[in-house]
């Protein structure tokens, strides 16, 4: 299961729908817990690909600085997040082409006419041969005392 705070699904999507029609990325930080990915961070990316109405490209100093920064800390890189405007919200061809971290979580957010459609979360399998969908919880703020 992945769990995504709101003010982060909030932020992933904004992100997705300003950037429309172009695809939208970027990294999500968190942890592991068990078979738990908790998501409290979400890092957006420039997209490098030279098609990005239909591909993306994560920045890698992004990676890389994040990677730096995150070193021996509580929290580290998770997944990734990319949009696919006027599609679904299912790893592409071209996604399970470039899927080579099994590790990372990768969550897509469907386009309709600039509007999100639907959000999944999806991982590479253990063999690495294809995609497997994971259910996205959203937790809500935490509450603080006035």
């Amino acid at each position: 299961m992945i769990v995504l705070l709101a003010r982060e699904r909030e932020a992933l999507v904004a992100d997705c729908v300003a950037r429309y029609p172009e695809e939208a990325c970027g990294l999500l930080i968190g942890r592991r817990d068990n078979d738990t990915v908790v998501v409290t961070q979400v890092a957006p990316s420039p997209n490098l690909s030279q098609a990005p109405r239909t591909s993306f490209e994560i920045d890698t100093k992004l990676r890389l600085d994040l990677a730096r920064e995150l070193r021996g800390g509580p929290t580290a890189v998770v997944g990734l997040y990319h949009s696919h405007p006027e599609g679904d919200a299912a790893p592409s061809a071209t996604d399970r082409a470039r899927a080579w971290e099994p590790d990372l979580v990768w969550v897509i957010v469907a386009l309709e006419r600039g509007r999100v459609a639907a959000l999944a979360a999806h991982a590479i399998t253990p063999a690495g041969a294809t995609f497997a969908f994971h259910p996205i919880a959203i937790a809500g703020e935490p509450r603080t005392s006035a």
